[in-house]
């Protein structure tokens, strides 16, 4: 099978190449369209070209100007909720993903909504699409559910090859992300078709996600059925790690530092119209040093993390580029429907903070500057990055701000206008009855095999793609979010949100996106009466997911709520290379 599959693949140096003269917007067909579901793991706002960023994205950026790019396009602020939120076209409060699994307090695990896991009451999109008639097929980060009977095998995928953690070493370690004790370093599990397996010894998860999803395309290509491929990649998430040779093309593009590039993004956000010409920028929360502060030494750590992290989303764009060539050599791509989406906002957090996993990083890695990015390094690329990824927004992941919610999608192929900037509010809930309408079928509603299910909530974005109607939503229409007691409400072009101090104010914050996306003059105390109105939908969101709204959980200490990213980074600044454990 690989040596069969390597024929029909031609070098990513080549790639650019054979893709333009084939990425015209395809027509319409009858026949049902296959479906490429592409998500990117803590991917920021800005980070794409066709976004404003300067990290080379060809295959994402041609996908975005001969598709639809979407620029109000929400997720929930952590991984896991906006992956169950695609997975179910319902409410993460509804579907096992109240929290985060891995940091719900005692009052919440187990929970109605809250079990940690795609419960049972969910029909995911693979088991409706497979009972359609489709081929279903998977490949990257599931973060659904552990054990094997949580696992993509047991919720409608016909073929799987998932990480089931949050997040690994990008090389063939395994190496996990969170360690309870520093003397027991943990290990990443893996699944495919359900039974744990290690990586291969060549692995490097872009490469490889990519690799094994379209050997699962062509392995059953004359079959008669179309495809639904969720391809799940874990970059940019950290740890940083990137092959050298990406890395080599970033080597000096980051010395400048962050304000620097943050006004580059910004102009080039307003040349692509992107943002109003008055756009004000959040240059980043007065807790985090500025650029010019830092020591030379640390200042090289940051250009190098950066460096890196860029070499992962250059390298991500490779990949998707190779499984977009494969399906235009086999005659499959002009049938095919696209989506991009990032998980969350660009991440400024540390997940140092959590239990003890700074002492096992410190101990067991080498994060000194000429090893970020290698296997056996740790680094993450902290607040001061992060808050540029999210150029103009305010905040990043784990956040309600804009820069936590707001991500970057695409849409290409049957059903999409192309060619077009689509800027009315849409959210991961609307996925999944997009797709249904797509592939003429539809979600089972409230029963499914007699049992009780959770219904949609998202609406169908495809009269939207195709250029029939104005919007996914009316003006009318609520969006509630929370998640670690930080919430947020949508409704037309106004918002509120809550965070705990420092990040916020401590109290409902009010915001019209459409004259201030960047959320920088909260107008609370000058407009109650709409802020009135917000709340009493807010209430009405909590009353219909079942949120459970504990009192000071927005302040519980640990990932997002830390503030010692800096202390880690004059540390590791100084460090010199020596031989990982």
């Amino acid at each position: 099978m690989r040596a069969a599959l390597a024929s029909l693949l031609i070098p990513v140096a080549s790639l650019a190449l054979g893709m333009q003269a084939s990425y015209a917007a395809p027509a319409a067909q009858q026949d049902r369209p296959n479906i490429l579901l592409i998500m990117a793991d803590d991917l920021g706002y800005s980070d794409l070209g066709s976004f404003g960023g300067e990290i080379a994205t060809p295959n994402l950026d041609k996908l975005a100007d001969t598709g639809a790019k979407m620029t109000q396009f929400y997720v929930s602020p952590f991984c896991s909720p906006t992956r169950a939120m695609l997975m179910s076209g319902s409410d993460n409060h509804l579907i096992g993903f109240g929290d985060m699994a891995e940091l719900m307090l005692p009052e919440q695990r187990g929970q109605p909504g809250y079990e940690g896991y795609l419960n049972e009451r969910v029909v995911p999109v693979a088991q409706v699409l497979k009972d359609a008639g489709y081929r279903t097929l998977m490949t990257g980060k599931w973060h659904l559910g552990v054990p094997e009977q949580f696992s993509p095998a047991t919720r409608g995928f016909d073929q799987s090859y998932a990480l089931v953690h949050g997040g690994s070493s990008h090389w063939s370690d395994q190496a996990g992300i969170v360690a309870v004790d520093p003397d027991k370093p943990p290990k990443a599990i893996y699944r495919e078709n359900g039974a744990a397996v290690d990586v291969p010894a060549d692995f490097f998860s872009s490469d490889f996600f990519a690799s094994r999803l379209i050997e699962y395309i062509d392995s059953g290509k004359d079959s008669g059925k179309p495809f639904f491929a969720y391809l799940a990649f874990t970059a940019p998430h950290w740890p940083l790690h990137a092959h050298e040779a990406d890395i080599a093309k970033y080597a000096d593009r980051y010395k400048a530092g962050y304000d620097a590039l943050r006004k580059e993004r910004l102009e080039r956000m307003k040349q692509l119209s992107l943002v109003a010409a008055d756009t004000p920028v959040f240059e980043g929360h007065p807790s985090w040093p500025k650029w010019d502060s830092l020591t030379p030494a640390e200042q090289a750590s940051e250009a190098k993390r950066m460096a890196v992290y860029a070499a992962m989303v250059d390298n991500m764009d490779q990949n998707i580029g190779r499984v977009l060539d494969y399906l235009r050599q086999t005659g499959q791509l002009d049938n095919t429907f696209v989506f991009f989406l990032s998980d969350n906002g660009a991440d400024g957090n540390s997940v140092y903070d959590v239990a003890r996993t700074r002492e096992w990083i410190h101990k067991d890695f080498d994060n000194s500057t000429a090893h970020i990015g290698k296997s056996g390094s740790y680094a993450e690329y902290g607040p001061g990055w992060a808050q540029v990824g999210s150029t103009p927004f305010r905040m990043y992941k784990s956040f309600m701000y804009e820069g936590g919610i707001a991500v970057p999608a695409i849409a290409w192929g049957p059903g999409v206008q192309g060619g077009t900037v689509k800027p009315a509010l849409a959210h991961v809930m609307d996925i999944a009855p997009t797709l249904y309408a797509l592939a003429g079928t539809r979600h089972p509603g409230t029963e499914y095999k007699g049992k009780p299910v959770v219904p949609l909530r998202g609406a169908s974005m495809l009269p939207y793609l195709n250029g029939a109607a104005p919007a996914v939503h009316a003006d009318t229409h609520a969006i509630g979010w929370e998640l670690g007691g930080r919430k947020a409400l949508r409704k037309g072009d106004w918002k509120i949100v809550f965070s705990n101090t420092p990040w916020g104010t401590g109290d409902w914050e009010l915001y019209n996106l459409a004259e201030d996306r960047s959320e920088s003059r909260n107008l609370a105390a000058e407009n109650p009466q709409k802020l009135g109105e917000l709340l009493v939908a807010w209430r009405d969101y909590v009353a219909e997911t079942g949120v459970l709204e504990i009192p000071g959980l927005a302040n519980r200490p640990g990932y997002s709520n830390g503030a010692r990213y800096y202390e880690d980074l004059t540390y590791e600044a100084t460090l010199q290379p020596r031989t990982p454990r």
